[in-house]
């Protein structure tokens, strides 16, 4: 018999190994759907329950379908996950897009068996990707262009968020340690790209804080992406990393926010898609971002990098009960239902600061309008507002960053999304 045991224990043994390596993976310890009761929650859908966690399960399911895809396997032989970058390059990533995913599947486990394989596919796709300046972070994009190899801010802080909510979820006994991944990442965003003066998130590991004559000093660690301001993550960074850095980043990202509302969109309280010194030499006061400062025309403009600013900015809103924040999402969402009149097929895709549509962007995306929709959630006055914004998104599919932005979007306003 006991030949038979040790024959038993071996084939047991080896079953796991061809899995991952590592203990059998563990059942979800907030399976989806949650219901939670955001502390910060002024209004939400006027649908049933179980409706909203129908429209996020079917959009998962179409989201999984189109963007989530094998990417080969490690040198071990595990299997790689990646999400593409859109539809007409099926053959790009970026980091970005695994760090979202990475949050998705999270959240999605308990509804689908495979969230927890695919969540570590992910990991180890961003750890195959390592950045050139920083190996803790990932290269921004793959394959890489000629504009190098190095980080992106928003990529990483979301990987880091989401293997603390895999602690969360499924603990780190098993074949990824995801609190020691979570920690080591969240050490190199720390070191590598929060100023060391401003306390602004750089736009990657590849900035120098103060500049460099290269680029005529214009990216620096006061030439922030407004988008990158992640005030929920953040507090969850402060709870595992460095408290204070974390307390003086939130505080450094409400000072640029105030400067950017108060001096160019008092009356909208829009962000650009990104801001730099209003000054010869770097430090606050910002401005908003001249044109093709980095990306294009509209990069001083409430644009597609700073239309996630209202999702970013509403779930510090929604999970902490944050009052700053609050109080920018009332300016911007009555603003926003003012500029329609209620009708979310208004929305222009892209504004000027002080309101104006930007020019040869007259079309409704469901980019612009799910932020909007999490915005409302914050407001006890906009029930109709956040009903049509809701109905115009929750069946509507576009491509990759529209539709991931959406799903998120989704989760929080099914009651569904959860702080680590």
């Amino acid at each position: 018999m006991a030949g038979v045991r040790s024959w038993f224990w071996v084939a047991l043994l080896v079953g796991l190994a061809s899995c991952g390596g590592g203990a059998p993976p563990a059942g979800a310890s907030r399976p989806f759907p949650q219901h939670l009761d955001y502390p910060g929650q002024l209004s939400r859908p006027g649908l049933p329950q179980a409706e909203l966690d129908d429209d996020v399960r079917a959009y998962y399911r179409e989201w999984k379908r189109r963007y989530l895809v094998g990417a080969g396997r490690d040198a071990e032989g595990r299997p790689l996950y990646r999400v593409i970058h859109s539809l007409e390059n099926p053959d790009e990533t970026v980091s970005e897009g695994i760090g979202y995913g990475m949050m998705i599947v999270v959240y999605m486990a308990g509804y689908d068996d495979e969230a927890r394989a695919l969540f570590d596919g992910l990991y180890r796709y961003a750890r195959a990707h390592p950045s050139e300046v920083d190996p803790r972070l990932m290269a921004w994009k793959q394959p890489p262009d000629e504009n190098g190899n190095d980080s992106a801010f928003d990529g990483d802080a979301d990987i880091a968020y989401a293997l603390l909510l895999a602690d969360r979820q499924w603990g780190s006994g098993g074949a990824v340690d995801y609190r020691a991944a979570a920690l080591e990442r969240l050490a190199a965003i720390e070191e590598r790209t929060i100023g060391p003066h401003s306390r602004l998130p750089l736009l990657g590991d590849w900035v120098e804080p103060a500049g460099t004559a290269e680029d005529g000093y214009r990216y620096n660690e006061y030439s922030p992406r407004i988008s990158d301001f992640m005030p929920a993550h953040f507090r969850a960074f402060g709870a595992y990393g460095d408290r204070e850095l974390w307390a003086e980043v939130e505080a450094a990202i409400e000072r640029a926010v105030i400067e950017l509302e108060e001096g160019y969109s008092p009356a909208t309280g829009l962000m650009p898609d990104f801001a730099e010194p209003r000054g010869p030499e770097p430090g606050f006061p910002l401005m908003p971002a001249r044109p093709y400062f980095l990306e294009g025309p509209h990069d001083g403009d409430y644009d597609y990098n700073a239309g996630r600013y209202p999702w970013r900015a509403s779930t510090a809103v929604l999970l902490y009960g944050d009052g700053f924040w609050r109080e920018r999402m009332d300016r911007l969402s009555h603003w926003a239902e003012r500029a329609t009149g209620g009708d979310p097929l208004a929305l222009n895709a892209g504004y000027h600061l002080d309101g104006t549509p930007t020019e040869g962007q007259d079309y409704f995306t469901i980019f612009f309008a799910a932020p909007l929709a999490t915005a409302a959630m914050t407001q006890p006055d906009q029930q109709a507002w956040l009903d049509a914004l809701y109905l115009a998104v929750r069946n509507r599919h576009e491509d990759y960053y529209e539709d991931t932005v959406t799903l998120l979007n989704l989760l929080l306003l099914s009651n569904n999304y959860w702080a680590p």
